[in-house]
């Protein structure tokens, strides 16, 4: 029986993932809305007899001076990745996406292939013989992505390797750190964080360090925190207005999607991060904290009233989005990953991102351009 692929309503894409257990946010309409430099169109994949059995956020650029685009799918489509017939749902979404007038297709199947726990993590770190995650035997593999892996390449996909020294992809990452929440109780989660953890905490309380929710009205409070962070950890900033129209998207859509935390201490916000929830996943999305009174330990307490509200919301898993799967002690984003592990949180490697070249020649130039900017 032969799968339709067209575009659907915001109000078809969002009721076809409420009805789920999780998606990635970066799957729901409202993500089209933050990303201004690219045209979004909301997919649907349609059995013969009419039923909705996928959605897809699909983001086209367009190429300068040509009616062609690259299409990109962040984290999806939405669809059953365990299908026997997998063919049948990704052919005509390139068959949609040619007629658009794309020329490379990308996709990040939202599909774990390999899981370490938080002792395995902290002894790979601990090992002077381990360099990269990779390369650790991990806790537990998933049969079913391996062979998602193998069935990909068959058809034609090309995998994205992740790039640069720190192990992350040029696009989402392919590595994350995640609290796994569901059957545990607030007690649990709390014993799963280490020492340090645990301490900080009780220390952020007793020096009087403060956690509240913030709304639009403070954005520039946490752009200024996220500038002063992203000079001293060395990435590029976004602008203010990038987070306002974030907030603006994301919480039209649902009220509740995007949520701002602010640690404050003796009237000084020192910390600050967003959360967003689709369902039972809860994201860490972006931190931002001054490096001023670090010794009250803002960035714990702050961490630790997010992981109760998410906990509050019936999440069952907090994730701390990206990680380095480097190991070397000398790479700078070596203490952000103690810091998520120290939290509880395992590791976990998705499937990654694939291309499919609808134009080799194309797809070939876009290659190039990549790799030398």
């Amino acid at each position: 029986m032969s799968v339709t692929v067209r575009p659907v309503t915001r109000a078809e894409h969002l009721a076809f993932v409420a009805a789920r257990s999780s998606a990635s946010h970066l799957q729901l309409p409202s993500w089209g809305d933050v990303k201004r430099d690219w045209q979004a169109e909301s997919l649907g994949w349609f059995e013969a007899d009419g039923r909705l059995v996928g959605v897809g956020l699909v983001l086209l650029r367009p190429l300068p001076k040509l009616k062609r685009y690259l299409a990109y799918l962040p984290e999806g489509p939405v669809i059953d990745w365990d299908t026997p017939d997998l063919e049948r749902l990704l052919e005509p979404m390139l068959a949609h996406l040619k007629r658009r007038g794309a020329f490379s297709v990308k996709m990040g199947p939202p599909v774990v292939v390999r899981r370490w726990s938080p002792d395995a993590v902290k002894a790979a770190i601990a090992d002077p013989g381990a360099h990269r995650l990779r390369d650790v035997p991990p806790t537990s593999q998933e049969p079913a992505a391996l062979a998602l892996v193998d069935r990909l390449r068959r058809m034609g996909w090309r995998q994205t390797e992740p790039g640069g020294e720190d192990g992350f992809a040029a696009g989402q990452p392919r590595y994350v750190c995640q609290v796994p929440f569901a059957g545990r109780s607030l007690e649990d989660i709390h014993r799963g964080l280490n020492q340090q953890w645990r301490r900080n905490i009780k220390k952020a309380e007793k020096a009087g360090v403060k956690v509240v929710r913030g709304g639009h009205d403070d954005l520039p409070v946490f752009h200024g925190l996220y500038t002063e962070t992203a000079e001293r950890d060395r990435f590029v900033p976004r602008p203010l207005s990038y987070f306002q129209r974030m907030w603006t998207a994301l919480t039209t859509e649902d009220p509740d999607r995007m949520r701002l935390y602010l640690a404050h201490h003796d009237g000084e916000v020192l910390a600050a991060a967003t959360m967003l929830v689709v369902g039972g996943h809860v994201w860490y999305s972006y931190g931002a904290s001054t490096g001023r009174k670090r010794e009250v330990q803002p960035n714990n307490a702050m961490q630790w009233r997010m992981m109760c509200d998410a906990h509050e919301l019936g999440a069952h898993v907090y994730d701390f989005r990206g990680i380095t799967d480097t190991l070397e002690e000398s790479n700078h984003l070596l203490g952000l990953l103690r810091f998520k592990v120290g939290a509880g949180g395992g590791a976990a490697e998705y499937v990654g991102e694939w291309d499919f070249p609808l134009n080799r020649l194309l797809h070939k130039a876009l290659d190039m351009y990549m790799t030398r900017r």
